[in-house]
């Protein structure tokens, strides 16, 4: 990865000072521009982004200052360092209030001046960390461990490994709730990126007007509500790895707009005209099919194929079944906080190896919570289980003489009738109503009530 050079923007209006300036700090290793008066830096920074701005006081047409408060209201990430010949006590800390990070008397040594722009990078460094620990613990909130020994599990980590050294997009396709997000961060822990940001968009959780303002930020005052200018998710991964939750759900109007970026590595933020660059590399995940999405129209073909030039399927749950047994020790010991350790009977096993898993793994760590929370001893039995209202024909043929006579509610054994009549029906709902002999409104009611999913 090239490193991408910090942009320093010099505005004075003494030709030779800038022109040594210049030469100087890009003998550092800086990216400088330069201009000779404040309208020009004024117009610079609206064409282009800058890190840190050295501003002489004394300018023609308009002066430092003003050009200090323009900066502060429009374009409050770029850190000003103010230069004047004057030593004067009060223009210094109007300055400061005004909100620059420092002030600098001509002359002054090159030494000095290098270990103020290094203090602000320092700081512009922590503000940015900050905001990725803050990303970053929302993640860890909800991250588990990978675990499973199934062969098509296997599999799929196998790819994943030879994948992550890599470079390339990568799209993981698979149902809610079969860790489509933990591969995605096995990925990135394995990548040549692995000591770099690692910042996830769940695309389905936010309403289109937002997806763009968060994946790419926005200028202040481009919309209702935007006080400040706001960094976007790109520019925060810059040299990491953003990953794409759920991006099938991505606005067709912010579509091109990612295709531009994932080809270019440039982006705007929203009401922007200053083109930006950030280095990152995308993963994305669906549980919807893409190439359906495609010919219907909802998804653009052609940042299907920049997304998907690797891809990774997610086996669901229950084409893994040896890694329930695994699955059930890991969330029993080591997620769920109960008093005393649960431990699952064999007639319970044997009724989570049969059930179909809709929900995948997610289901399965919820349906044991609830067990261990309401089984009465440090057992979970059947009766502890709530699983009827997903079961398919294959495990309600296999389980009937565990379920029926046992100790099952009626509830459930009603939760697992409705499914069985709305599946038979292909989810039609008005002819399933009459077949069970209740009204339209009731049935969406008991749907809602048990949760009952029909794929």
């Amino acid at each position: 990865m090239e490193k991408i050079k910090i942009p320093i923007l010099i505005a004075d209006d003494e030709e030779e000072f800038r022109y040594m300036l210049k030469m100087y700090l890009e003998s550092l290793g800086y990216d400088v521009s330069t201009v000779s008066d404040g309208v020009q830096a004024i117009n610079v920074v609206q064409e282009k982004a800058f890190d840190l701005a050295l501003l002489d006081i004394k300018m023609p047409k308009v002066d430092g200052i003003d050009v200090l408060k323009f900066f502060k209201e429009n374009f409050p990430n770029i850190e000003v360092i103010m230069l004047t010949g004057v030593d004067d006590v009060k223009i210094a800390v109007e300055c400061m209030k005004l909100g620059a990070y420092d002030y600098l008397i001509k002359p002054y040594s090159g030494d000095e001046l290098v270990k103020i722009i290094r203090k602000v990078l320092e700081k512009q460094r922590l503000v940015k960390e900050y905001q990725l620990i803050k990303a970053e613990l929302q993640r860890l909130a909800g991250e588990s461990e990978i675990v499973g020994q199934s062969q098509k599990f296997k599999e799929t980590l196998d790819i994943a490994l030879k994948v992550a050294p890599t470079e390339s997009t990568v799209l993981i396709q698979g149902h809610s709730g079969t860790g489509k997000e933990l591969i995605a961060n096995f990925i990135y822990k394995n990548s040549r990126r692995a000591d770099k940001p690692f910042v996830v968009l769940n695309c389905a959780s936010l309403p289109d007007t937002l997806i763009e303002s968060e994946l790419f930020g926005h200028e202040k005052g481009s919309f209702t509500d935007a006080h400040t200018m706001k960094q976007g998710l790109v520019e925060l991964a810059d040299g990491g790895t953003l990953f794409l939750d759920e991006v099938g759900d991505i606005s067709p109007i912010v579509q091109p707009k990612l295709l531009r970026f994932i080809q270019s590595g440039e982006f705007r933020r929203v009401g922007g005209n200053i083109v930006l660059k950030a280095d990152v590399r995308i993963i994305s995940a669906t549980n919807k099919n893409l190439f359906d999405e495609v010919k219907q129209g909802k998804f653009r073909e052609d940042l299907l194929y920049r997304l998907n030039v690797i891809t990774i399927t997610v086996p669901p749950l229950k084409d893994r079944k040896d890694d329930i047994p695994l699955l059930v020790e890991y969330f029993l010991t080591k997620k769920m906080r109960t008093r005393s350790p649960k431990k699952v009977s064999e007639q319970a096993m044997e009724i989570l190896m049969q059930y179909s898993w809709p929900g995948n793994i997610r289901e399965l760590e919820n349906v044991l919570e609830r067990a261990a929370i309401l089984a009465k001893g440090d057992t979970i039995q059947p009766s502890d289980l709530s699983l009827a209202p997903n079961l398919t024909q294959k495990a309600i043929s296999s389980s009937a003489d565990n379920l029926i006579g046992n100790r099952i509610p009626i509830k459930e054994i009603e939760k697992l009738h409705i499914e069985g009549v709305l599946r038979n029906l292909k989810g039609n709902k008005v002819e399933a109503a009459k077949v069970l002999g209740i009204s339209l409104k009731t049935l969406y009611t008991k749907i809602h009530q048990y949760q009952i999913e029909i794929e």
